[in-house]
């Protein structure tokens, strides 16, 4: 038992390594034969400050402050926390503190080192007449706008063509409701024609209406705005009744009327006219000749 336990400890301890390691020890060569892996010792960190400061001088140069515009400040004052008892500490979790520490500091280096550059005779603004190389070539350029271009008429296009869908859209909508109108007044005569030939209706209005339909569907739509005007049968009883007033003794006899003879005739008032017999009088004579004669003469023509 002793010595499975000290078995699987021993493998517990080699399966602790990992492949990386034991790649980097496979490319080293410090892989020996059996299941043993000899490490070496890590080198310790270490902060050698005497080394740095001695790489330090080893590569600086001593050139002037103009060939190097290097300006060294220290932390520049909030002036509008200069009240507060921790006026130097800023927040970095704090976004906008932060960038105006940054902003703050880079204002006083410029205003430290624009007097110094003035004194040298450094130019520090841009002439008016200055043009500066473009950091991209004529040719990039192009593409870039034939790409924005491509991009805008794409757009332009799809916009287009939305408003040609919603256009679609509507007149299909527009013919739908007009097939479906067209169908309810087909309907709606069929029904009427159905009864006026059963004989449960007498009235022939649908004839008028469907004229007045095709009239005015031939028409534009400021016509077909205006009134429209009575109906046959409405012009018929207007002309027979009259357009309202006084309707009692409407027919009553006056002195024009009966002055007035030019209507008179004294042939059909006394029934002596063409096909009527007086008292005295004879029958007219039919000029066409009866059944049984026309059967003769007919079988005679034979």
């Amino acid at each position: 038992m002793a010595r499975r336990e000290s078995l699987s400890d021993s493998g517990s301890e080699d399966s602790s390594l990992s492949d990386s390691e034991l790649q980097e020890a496979f490319a080293k060569g410090a892989l020996k034969p059996g299941l043993n892996v000899v490490l070496e010792e890590r080198p310790k960190r270490r902060n050698d400050a005497d080394g740095l400061k001695q790489c330090l001088s080893e590569f600086r140069q001593q050139l002037a402050w103009v060939e190097r515009l290097d300006v060294t400040l220290a932390q520049v004052v909030d002036p509008a926390s200069q009240s507060t008892a921790n006026k130097d500490a800023v927040d970095p979790e704090n976004d906008f503190q932060r960038e105006m520490s940054f902003y703050r500091q880079a204002q006083a280096a410029v205003l430290e080192a624009l007097p110094r550059l003035r004194k040298l005779q450094v130019p520090t603004r841009r002439p008016d007449d200055y043009f500066a190389e473009m950091a991209k070539s004529d040719q990039q350029m192009q593409k870039i706008r034939q790409k924005l271009k491509s991009k805008q008429e794409a757009m332009e296009r799809s916009e287009k063509a939305k408003q040609l869908r919603a256009m679609r859209k509507y007149g299909k909508k527009v013919q739908t409701e007009i097939l479906q109108r067209r169908q309810k007044e087909k309907k709606n005569m069929l029904n009427a024609v159905k009864k006026y030939q059963k004989g449960l209706s007498d009235k022939l209005d649908f004839l008028d209406e469907e004229q007045t339909s095709s009239q005015g569907n031939k028409k534009s739509s400021a016509s077909q705005r205006t009134k429209k005007g009575p109906n046959a049968k409405r012009r018929y009883k207007n002309q027979k009744f009259g357009f309202g007033g006084k309707k009692k003794g409407s027919k009553w006899n006056t002195k024009e009327s009966v002055n007035d003879v030019s209507s008179f005739r004294s042939k059909v008032a006394h029934n002596k006219g063409p096909g009527k017999a007086g008292k005295g009088g004879k029958k007219a004579l039919n000029k066409r000749p009866g059944k049984r004669a026309r059967q003769k003469m007919k079988s005679r023509a034979r």
